[in-house]
């Protein structure tokens, strides 16, 4: 299965470095994940400008203060290596497809050695890696591995390192109590009564203390993705208003169609059989969140934020397996573990080509016709310099300067990179970007360089 883990890592190297080589990565959230990582690098306090300046925090803003994920401190020791987003790629890539071996020795200890191996495919070939990968770089590529090991190691009765797995979970972003609440009602389901109990207060301490504590301390508001105000003004009160009517709570995971086609692309994958393991709990919480915030882009998709829970839900379609073939009296029926990995499997390769992996075998994706102008743009930036850059620019500036993102407010950096000819990220539309492009030369920036609708500034 090793092999099979390579594969899977190259492939999705491949997909992260064509769009930054071909300016389709972002700034958002490239950069700001570049950034964070640079400074533990060089052992400072995980500055983010680039977030910073966009919320008016400042240059000095810590990722801490953004999303709790002190855990890009391990990726540190890779940029003594190479200083660049290149690094994080890579690393992402190989954090993804490090979650096979373990899904494979948990199928093959369940279900036997040829559906482990499809299994692991099936892993490999799905759509919620597929969109993590080709969406910049997030605190997600730590999450399958991390799950994968807990809930493998906890099945081989190997208690240290699940737990330890567990805990580690804690480090990745400041929702992740409430996975390891989940992976407590799992082992109370499972009959580890005091190891579940412990579990989820330890999960709903670490939501309470990061979300009230935590992330102010370094300089944030917990506000910020505050998205669920149709329940609550904050964690109590969303938690009261579904206690309330619980019926409408349950109604609103389902209220929207994009909410819908993705819980059936979470669980068809396992040809549904993860609904009948108790391992689908672990999931339950984050899934819910997401399901009843606020903000569309959480429902759908076309994200990275099914990576979360890809793992956990093929595992228990495994364990659901097992607990039907028991229940049809028919355990060692190796004909029907066998049909349900190759199912699977077959399920994972027909959704290929409607998600991210599906531009791997299209030659088109390998070229950009705005490629060779975006690049003597991004060469007419000095090194060392702070930079305003449109949001498909600014990846390709992040290793040599500092990168803020260019939008409708100048924060007056000596030097801007626009775009005028695409949409970009933050503004309405092209139109709106071209103004403020003329804002900028009203306000005394000169162009230095024009081509194929980027421009780039200098401020005299």
């Amino acid at each position: 299965m090793g092999a099979a883990a390579l594969a899977a890592a190259v492939a999705y190297a491949v997909l992260g470095l064509v769009k930054l080589a071909t300016f389709r990565a972002t700034t958002f959230d490239l950069v700001i994940v570049d950034q964070a990582v640079r400074n533990y690098a060089g052992l400072r306090p995980p500055y983010i400008p680039v977030r910073g300046m966009f919320g008016d925090r400042g240059m000095d803003y810590v990722q801490l203060a953004d999303h709790f994920s002190p855990i890009y401190a391990v990726l540190a020791p890779f940029y003594w290596i190479h200083d660049g987003p290149e690094t994080l790629i890579v690393a992402q890539a190989v954090l993804f497809a490090a979650a096979i071996p373990f899904i494979w020795l948990f199928t093959r200890r369940v279900l036997g050695n040829w559906p482990a191996y499809l299994a692991g495919l099936a892993y490999a070939l799905s759509w919620p890696v597929a969109q993590a990968v080709a969406f910049d770089v997030h605190e997600a590529m730590f999450v399958p591995v991390l799950t994968a090991i807990m809930i493998e190691r906890y099945h081989a009765g190997r208690m240290l390192p699940a737990f330890l797995a567990m805990a580690a979970l804690l480090l990745v972003k400041e929702d992740m109590g409430l996975m390891v609440i989940g992976a407590g009602a799992c082992l109370v389901a499972l009959g580890d009564r005091w190891r579940g109990v412990l579990s989820a207060l330890l999960g709903l301490g670490a939501v309470l203390l990061v979300r009230g504590l935590t992330i102010s301390v370094f300089g944030g508001d917990a506000k910020d993705y505050w998205a669920y105000g149709h329940l609550g003004d904050d964690l109590p009160g969303a938690v009261l208003g579904i206690l309330r009517d619980p019926l409408a709570a349950v109604l609103l995971a389902f209220s929207e169609e994009a909410k819908v086609d993705t819980l059936v692309l979470m669980v068809w994958p396992t040809l549904l059989l993860c609904l009948l393991s108790p391992l689908s709990l672990v999931a339950l919480p984050h899934v819910l969140v997401r399901m009843l915030a606020d903000r569309p882009q959480w429902w759908q998709a076309d994200f990275h934020y099914s990576a979360f829970t890809v793992v956990i839900l093929l595992c228990a379609g495994v364990d659901g397996l097992s607990r039907l073939s028991r229940l049809v009296r028919r355990p060692g029926d190796r004909s029907l573990k066998l049909a349900w990995a190759a199912g699977a499997c077959v399920v994972a390769l027909t959704l290929v080509p409607r998600f991210a992996l599906d531009q791997l075998y299209h030659p088109g994706f390998y070229t950009e016709p705005k490629a060779a102008a975006a690049a003597e743009a991004v060469a007419k930036v000095p090194s060392g310099v702070v930079v305003e850059a449109a949001n498909s620019v600014g990846p390709a500036l992040t290793s040599r300067t500092t990168v803020l993102l260019w939008g409708a407010t100048s924060h007056g950096a000596p030097w801007v990179v626009a775009d005028t000819s695409r949409w970009e990220f933050p503004f309405g539309s092209p139109e709106q970007q071209l103004a403020a492009v003329g804002e900028l030369e009203a306000q005394g920036y000169v162009k230095v360089f024009e081509r194929d609708g980027y421009v780039v500034l200098r401020r005299d």
